[in-house]
């Protein structure tokens, strides 16, 4: 235990401001005897004397002043969230009555908890490992039913129970493998080269599996991530801000407003999603607008879904745009939803407002004149756009989720686009999804793991001696379990739980 964690420590564990229930958490050596200096119970003994798993019913009292009727929730060390004694104050949620009761701690013995250091207790403590800890904060932090899944499996213990498993078997391996360094002389072979081989290739497969988890990992924690790309001052900082329902992006007429990706997320019946509004591509000479641009592909490619923004004003750019987006996507692998904008504009394209009737461009459609003739026109034109939208992806090897005309401006056809996005989602609910990486440092860990133990692999093949095939077994266990904390320092530990709120 870090000599840090004998205070005893208090904070808020439910969401600061007004509330109708407020809930403030204390744990440490002297965490029911604080609290019972201030809790004075309707009936019975004192919280001192309370035993586990006990609700009691009185009032938090300043002397004679009293502050709140409240419940306590009472547990002994070490059958607590943290295995420290620990106390749970359930007060009315007026934000007076909160810091009274809070004051009332800190004047007693108490200090206020750091970020996450219930959470770093519990792990310290013994009551779940790192990559537990971890998944706590993630369920808090889930948006949607996928993520509070995932969260909740690894917080149970799945994630680490298979790492546990997979150490196991790479343990057993490198003590036999250190056992014949110390009879080397006997030239005795404990570690048969044929099972090392077969296991090698068993836990590599399974942490490759793991790897590529990730993806789908990212997406359900984030949201799956959206880039709105096409050319400038096609309406993509428009849609993102109706999308969110805030002015996230600066909405303007000159060409390249959008130097650099701005990203929101929102969730659509229970998903998930991330969306990245990008720089507009157009040919550029300006230093700042290039880079803009240059982070557009990158974002573009790393997205899982794309909307490709067209402008139906400028019909004559939709061939360069989905040629564009052939050029910088994988559109086989990646998910594309083709978008006309600007709608709204179409029958001011077909007539002259000041003698109502067709135009140059709207000639060709003056035989459908008659009753009804503009929302005619209007559908003819919309159909035409969509049918050589669809021929202009055809041609480049894309096949499109949905081809969608709105407009932005005027609020159309936003609910076929979220139709359209919602086709986009990844289906979570198959067991085979259980165990997932959602964690960039899981991640990391993983993949040096599998770097060491390809080494192993080949060192097998070339005979390579056995005490440096054990050493890059153990540099495969100490990346595993620096997932799980069997190996952390200070440092690790303060970056994660710093992460955590406040009361967790």
């Amino acid at each position: 235990m870090n000599a840090n964690n004998i205070d005893t420590i208090c904070a808020l564990s439910t969401v600061q401001g007004r509330s109708a229930i407020a809930v403030i958490r204390v744990s440490g050596p002297q965490a029911i005897t604080i609290t019972g200096k201030l809790f004075k119970p309707k009936r019975g003994k004192s919280l001192s004397e309370t035993p586990g798993y006990r609700l009691r019913f009185g009032t938090i009292c300043s002397g004679d002043k009293v502050i709140d009727e409240v419940l306590v929730s009472v547990f002994h060390s070490p059958d607590s969230y943290t295995g420290e004694n620990m106390a749970e104050i359930s007060c009315h949620g007026s934000f007076y009555i909160q810091q009274e009761i809070l004051m009332l701690l800190l004047n007693n013995g108490a200090r206020l908890a750091k970020p996450g250091e219930f959470s770093q207790r519990a792990f310290l403590n013994g009551k779940m490992d790192l990559a537990q800890a971890e998944a706590v904060a993630d369920l808090i932090a889930s948006e949607n039913e996928a993520s509070h899944r995932v969260a909740l499996q690894q917080m149970k213990g799945g994630f680490s129970k298979e790492l546990s498993q997979m150490r196991a078997s790479l343990l057993e391996i490198v003590s036999l493998m250190e056992l014949e360094l110390d009879f080397a002389e006997e030239d005795v072979e404990f570690a048969d080269r044929g099972r090392l081989k077969s296991l090698l290739e068993s836990v590599t497969g399974h942490i490759t599996t793991l790897i590529d988890s990730f993806r789908l990992g990212n997406v359900i924690k984030n949201g799956i991530p959206v880039a709105i790309a096409g050319a400038t001052n096609t309406g993509k900082s428009t849609l993102l801000n109706l999308l969110l329902g805030e002015e996230r992006a600066i909405v303007s007429e000159i060409h390249g407003t959008t130097r650099d990706y701005i990203e929101g997320q929102m969730n659509i019946n229970g998903v998930g999603f991330r969306f990245i509004d990008t720089a507009g591509i157009r040919e550029t000479r300006e230093t700042i607008e290039m880079i803009g641009i240059e982070r557009t592909y990158e974002k573009i490619r790393s997205a899982s879904v794309i909307i490709l923004m067209l402008d139906a004003e400028r019909v004559e750019f939709f061939a360069q745009s989905i040629s564009q987006l052939a050029s910088t996507a994988d559109c086989q692998n990646q998910k594309v939803i083709v978008v006309i904008n600007k709608t709204d504009r179409v029958l001011d394209m077909l007539y002259d407002s000041n003698i109502n009737s067709p135009t140059v461009y709207g000639s060709a459609y003056d035989s459908m004149a008659g009753e009804d003739s503009q929302t005619r026109y209007y559908d003819k034109i919309i159909s035409d756009f969509t049918a050589e939208t669809i021929s202009l992806c055809k041609e480049h090897n894309i096949v499109p989720v949905a081809v969608v005309p709105i407009s932005a401006k005027a609020l159309n056809g936003i609910e076929n686009l979220k139709t359209a996005l919602l086709e986009c989602r990844i289906d979570t609910a198959d067991d085979s999804y259980s165990t997932l990486v959602t964690n960039i440092r899981h991640f990391e860990a993983l993949k040096e793991a599998k770097t060491a133990l390809l080494r192993v692999s080949e060192g097998l093949d070339n005979t390579i001696p056995t005490d440096l095939l054990a050493q890059d077994i153990r540099e495969a266990l100490f990346h595993i379990g620096e997932i799980v904390g069997e190996i952390n320092t200070e440092e690790i530990l303060g970056n994660i739980f710093s992460k955590f709120c406040i009361g967790k």
